[in-house]
């Protein structure tokens, strides 16, 4: 038992340089996630196929080179197949664009504002949801940092969009039913040469709705996208809710309540 006794009293009075400790947590993550890279091809990406026919024809629709709407129901994989089709893009050698440019809801963005920290910090949680879709594609948990780190992904909120080109790029514009009018006029006019743009959306998850002063421009939007040759627009129903278990059995049983 004395033994013991020192052994608790000998721990409980060591120091531990945090500092120290830290470095070992980092080098062990970042053994476990493996060296930086700073080049992919579309071999890095895991491969993936169209499981409802909407998907098909949002697959088709991009690879005959037209820029895409992919409107409607949560849970159908819209923002996980944007990814998909841009990084095939990004990393082909036989396509012009060689960088995607995420720009997220302007709700989001002004909330940035309210919170502590820098720019990048504040943004932060606003990217996990492509983190883990880029960590999910490529098979590593810090592919999105070394693809943003090599100039291959941007993420950008809508506060910072003026004064911007955005040349060679695939674009994906997500939540844009939290954007106004405006904000979506902004987005679209940022395009240039050799860029194409891919745009997600869902009405029924406007966090717009009730707020003064502010309404979604989603339905503009699709009036002037529907008029445009260059845009296809591709509606998923609750047919193509794509998510498993639970959360399918949320969505539909919310849609058949008309909550």
């Amino acid at each position: 038992m004395a033994r013991k006794s020192q052994a608790r009293k000998a721990r409980k009075n060591t120091t531990f340089d945090s500092q120290y400790l830290a470095t070992i947590v980092n080098d062990a993550k970042a053994i476990s996630e493996g060296p930086r890279r700073k080049k992919w091809t579309v071999h890095d990406i895991k491969a993936i196929q169209p499981k409802t026919e909407t998907q098909t024809e949002f697959f088709q629709s991009y690879f005959y080179g037209n820029n895409v709407v992919a409107s409607g129901f949560p849970g159908t994989g819209k923002t996980y197949i944007s990814m998909w089709l841009a990084l095939q893009s990004v990393f082909s050698a036989e396509q012009k664009q060689d960088r995607l440019v995420i720009v997220r809801s302007a709700v989001a963005s002004r909330e940035i504002g309210f919170l502590p920290g820098t720019k990048e910090e504040k943004m932060e949680p606003f990217e996990l949801p492509y983190k883990d879709i880029v960590a999910d594609l490529i098979g590593k948990g810090n592919a999105y940092e070394d693809m943003r780190d090599a100039g291959k992904i941007e993420f950008m909120p809508t506060s910072y969009l003026r004064g911007l080109t955005w040349d060679n790029a695939v674009v994906i514009v997500d939540e844009i039913q939290n954007m106004s009018w405006m904000e979506i006029h902004t987005v679209m006019t940022r395009l240039g040469k050799n860029s194409r743009i891919i745009v997600c959306g869902d009405i029924s998850q406007n966090d717009l709705a009730g707020k003064r002063l502010e309404e979604t421009g989603m339905g503009n939007f699709l009036r002037v996208a529907e008029y445009m040759k260059s845009f296809d627009i591709v509606h998923f129903t609750k047919h193509d809710v794509v998510r498993s278990g639970f959360t399918r059995d949320w969505i539909l049983a919310k849609e058949e309540l008309c909550l």
